[in-house]
């Protein structure tokens, strides 16, 4: 997780106000739970993120001919394997 508790909460609470403001939630129950469940919301994204990436590094590692991190070629093959990654999670852009 790249993201402090304090960022995460501060997210929870931008959010929460962003979706009160636009009258896009009715609040019927606690403030506090609502920004909770947002909370938990963006922690486990976040965790889910790491998990892929730990995936697509893995893949790019277990290649024989090492190819080195921040080139070319591993940045495609690091964005290609990340897509099918999201596609397999139901997460794809497209």
């Amino acid at each position: 997780m790249r993201l402090s508790d304090d960022k995460i909460s501060h997210l929870s609470h931008i959010i929460y106000s962003g979706l009160k403001e636009k009258r896009l939630i009715e609040s019927t129950g606690s403030e506090a739970l609502i920004r909770k469940t947002i909370r938990q919301t963006i922690e486990k994204t976040l965790k889910l993120e790491d998990d892929i990436d730990a995936k697509v590094r893995l893949k790019l590692q277990s290649y024989s001919r090492k190819i080195p991190e921040g080139t070319t070629e591993w940045n495609v093959l690091y964005d290609k394997f990340l897509l099918e990654e999201l596609d397999k999670k139901g997460m794809g852009i497209f």
